[in-house]
């Protein structure tokens, strides 16, 4: 390999999410996320995503903003991202109080990107009323929008106003997901960054349009590109016959939750593991492989721990990274 100068963007992901097969305990998977943003702290790594669900039988991150804040507390330099932080099941005062938090710790380094979901049984779950989703979701971004800027925010009692505020602007701090004209709509209204799971032009060209109708000068879209799952491997057969189960117990639950407005990248249809190869969405490339990849998408996606893979093998993925594919960026 030569060496080669390049502006990568690499992603250190964690959903938490775990398959039968998985032998490490919840306790120790959470210590070992902690440790690996530690390192990802010290490497070429960009940003650390988390994820949020609830009512899972997969032990799904539930609490994404308490890990968040660890992670800042742990870390110096790297990006730590909520994505998405689905603002609908929430107190928005209390998203307020909790984000602003972070945000005078973290010196800019963290963000959210604000999501309706798509689980009805998340709705439920919370007490919040599915048919009326969207609805909610604006009077609670408005909520959380007010507050954050130091208005006084009110949600069925007596109005609140938020003390320290946040040291971040609000358009660093928070964007607006989702793969809708709605979503798009609601970037624009608010004067948020957007941030779509799929490329779409037709999105793109309605959040443009508005965010001219809204006056909004700093419209921006944040596409995801063709997100992949990615692990670094001396023998990608190898560890194919390792791992493989895990990524097709992953790649089987977020498809078991297909909803009509669903779409990104991510989402796979593999019914085995020959499929799921073959359809690219999550990898295990060899250091040669992992670095043809950020050469030609400009970014790589690591997440160590998907689908229950073992915490030993999470760290090889990432040593090898650091060891034969960082030296090369």
């Amino acid at each position: 390999m030569t060496r080669r100068t390049t502006t990568s963007n690499i992603v250190l992901r964690f959903d938490m999410r775990t398959s039968p097969l998985c032998k490490d305990t919840s306790a120790d998977r959470y210590r070992a996320a902690l440790d690996m943003a530690s390192w990802a702290d010290n490497q070429m790594v960009n940003v650390v995503g988390l994820s949020e669900h609830h009512t899972t039988c997969d032990g799904f991150l539930s609490a994404p903003l308490q890990l968040a804040g660890m992670m800042i507390a742990c870390t110096k330099r790297i990006r730590v991202s909520v994505s998405a932080l689905l603002v609908p099941l929430h107190n928005p005062l209390r998203l307020a109080e909790d984000i602003c938090l972070i945000d005078q710790v973290a010196g800019g380094r963290f963000s959210v990107t604000c999501g309706l979901g798509y689980r009805e049984i998340e709705y439920q779950s919370f007490d919040v009323e599915w048919s009326q989703r969207g609805k909610v979701f604006d009077e609670k971004l408005d909520i959380l929008i007010q507050t954050l800027k130091g208005e006084c925010g009110r949600n069925s009692g007596p109005s609140t106003r938020l003390n320290p505020l946040p040291v971040s602007k609000i358009n660093s701090l928070l964007m607006i997901g989702g793969n809708s004209k709605a979503a798009a709509l609601r970037a624009a209204r608010l004067g948020l960054f957007f941030c779509p799971a799929i490329d779409d032009l037709k999105l793109e060209k309605i959040y443009m349009d508005a965010c001219r109708e809204y006056g909004v000068k700093r419209g921006f879209i944040i596409s995801p590109g063709e997100p992949s799952t990615t692990f670094i491997s001396q023998d990608p057969a190898a560890d194919w016959k390792n791992i493989g189960e895990h990524l097709l117990y992953d790649a089987k639950a977020y498809a078991m939750w297909q909803h009509p407005n669903r779409r990104a990248y991510a989402e796979s249809f593999a019914g085995n593991i020959e499929e799921l190869k073959r359809e690219g969405k999550y990898r295990v490339l060899s250091p040669e492989q992992a670095l043809e990849s950020i050469k030609k998408t400009g970014s790589l996606h690591l997440a160590p721990l998907t689908g229950g893979v073992s915490i030993d093998v999470g760290w090889k993925s990432l040593r090898l990274f650091e060891d034969h594919v960082q030296p090369y960026l």
